[in-house]
This record gives structure tokens, C-alpha cells and sequence, in this order.
């Protein structure tokens, strides 16, 4: 059995009880249950209809995600995402870069490089390299002014960590950055680049080996091997390209407000909704969230 899920952001709640109740219909699936009015619903079916791509771009076009997947396992014993543009909605190099006075050059390598037109590491030690000099204090006054969380996250952090979720922040960014996050959201573990200092100054180097593609299925793989569950179990979440590896083999592989060559690549698409999206997927409803 399947499940097929409509979807859109909570702040801007505009799923009609037709679009729903039509689909139904029309792929000849079960009751239509709602998971928070106006904005999730969902409903079983036997097989994959055959258009469902056209329906999606109809959908994505209104505003709305659709998802279908298996319905068996879809609830995940673990969280694996990542940090920029997905739990906040900054990326934190273009914000230290801005205070740097070089925000436009760096937010281009950085946009390039998510969406897979550069080598990560490569683009990223660019990158680096032009923060050469600056205060190492500045980074804190990023976290403090400029970082913003994405919507959602709290709840989805909660609420899966409630029902005996473990919870992993892995990030081709800083770890100067993912401590503050994970301690703020609820991870049980975060792991990331360094930003080497000296002086008080950053150096303009960061710390090796650098986490990009492949550490984050590394972490993947060392963390579901830890805690002895499979990574069909996993619910993994990112935007960029170094996130497809993960994205692709966790059972549940989210590509939210992504790239195109991403969602082009990733099991599941979320455009619109929030990170509470990965709280009606699993099947929760909004009464649900912790």
C-alpha cells in the first residue's frame, strides 16, 4: 500500500477540501484523513498512478506538495539533516562573508556549488580562504543577528524525539555554528567543518578532512550502525547537492525548497511546506506534535 500526502506551508493554509477528496476519486484511493485543516491531508491507494507527475506540477503550480510513498516504515526511528537552508534559513559562509565585505562574491560560489555546478571542497576552501582576517568574534554576532530557524523545526525535533527518534545534525558548514543550532533545536549530535583561528582571527583555512558529500553518508552509515537500526529507518533532510548521497539512501530522502538538480534526484519533494512537512509524511497530525 501507498500513501499519497497534500501539503502546503501553515502560515499560508490553502489546501481546499476538493483537491484532496478529487485525487481520491480519481486514483480510486480510501477516506481522505486530515492531519491539520486547511493544510495536510492524506489517503491510502493500492499503486502509483501513472500521472502522477502531471498532477504534481499541477499541484506544485497551486502552491501544494504531493508525495506518494510506501505507506509500511514511513514513520522513521531517526533524523539525519542537514544545517544551511534547511534547519536555518541562512547559509552561514555568505553571512560571515557579508560581514567580511565579500557577501555577493561568496553567496555566487556558494549557490554554484549547492546546486552542483562546483567541487564542494574546493568551493568551499574559495570560500574560506576570503574570510582570511576576519574577527573570530564576528561569529557569534552572526549567530546572534543574523541566523533565523526554519519554521517547523522545533515541532519536528520534539515530536520525533518524543516518539524515541534519535536526531543528527550533519553539515558541509562550521562547527562553530552547528553546536549552537543543535543545542537550540534538540540534536543529539552535530557534525561539521572547522573554521581554523589564530589570534583571535580566522586564518582563512579550514580544519581537514573536509565534510562534504560523502562524510554525510558516512555519518549516515556509522550512526544507523550505532544505534542497530537500518538505514531504510532513517528520514534524512537537505537543499544542496552534497546532500543527495544521503538523501538517496535513507529510506525517507527529503530534497526541501531544494536546488532543481536536486529535486530532480531526490525520493521526496517538499516546496512549499515547512519542516513540519516531515511530521504530516510520517503521518502525524498536527494534534500529535510535541
Amino acid at each position: 500500500m501507498f500513501v499519497v500526502t497534500l501539503l502546503c506551508a501553515p502560515s499560508d493554509p490553502k489546501l481546499d477540501a476538493a483537491l484532496p477528496t478529487n485525487l481520491r476519486n480519481a486514483w480510486g484511493g480510501g477516506d481522505v484523513i486530515w492531519l491539520m485543516p486547511d493544510v495536510a491531508a492524506e489517503f491510502a491507494m493500492e499503486t502509483v498512478p501513472a500521472n502522477f507527475d502531471d498532477v504534481w506540477k499541477e499541484c506544485d503550480a497551486m502552491g501544494i506538495d504531493l508525495v506518494i510513498q510506501p505507506q509500511e516504515g514511513r514513520r522513521k526511528k531517526m533524523l539525519l539533516a542537514d544545517m544551511d537552508s534547511t534547519m536555518i534559513q541562512q547559509e552561514c559562509i555568505d553571512e560571515l562573508a557579508d560581514e567580511a565585505g565579500v557577501g555577493p562574491r561568496v553567496a555566487n560560489i556558494t549557490a554554484r556549488a549547492m546546486n552542483g555546478e562546483l567541487d564542494f571542497e574546493a568551493a568551499l576552501k574559495e570560500r574560506v580562504g576570503l574570510l582570511e582576517g576576519l574577527d573570530s568574534a564576528v561569529i557569534e554576532t552572526v549567530l546572534a543577528t543574523r541566523i533565523t530557524y526554519m519554521p517547523g523545526g522545533k515541532e519536528l525535533l520534539a515530536t520525533m524525539k518524543t516518539n524515541g527518534a534519535y536526531a543528527a545534525l550533519v553539515s558541509g558548514g562550521f562547527t562553530a555554528f552547528t553546536a549552537s543550532v543543535a543545542k537550540a533545536l534538540g540534536f543529539d549530535e552535530n557534525r561539521a567543518n572547522t573554521l581554523l583561528e589564530e589570534g583571535g582571527k580566522l586564518t582563512g583555512d579550514v580544519g581537514m578532512p573536509i565534510l562534504g558529500r560523502e562524510a554525510k553518508v558516512t555519518a549516515l552509515e556509522e550512526i544507523t550502525a550505532r544505534l542497530g537500526i537500518s538505514e531504510d529507518e532513517v528520514l534524512a533532510v537537505g537543499d544542496g547537492a552534497n546532500d543527495l548521497g544521503m538523501l538517496q539512501r535513507a529510506g525517507s530522502g527529503v530534497a526541501l525548497h531544494a536546488k532543481p538538480t536536486v529535486q530532480a534526484q531526490a525520493k521526496i519533494r517538499v516546496n512549499h511546506g515547512d519542516l513540519t512537512a516531515l511530521l504530516f509524511l510520517q503521518g502525524y497530525a498536527a494534534s500529535d506534535f510535541a
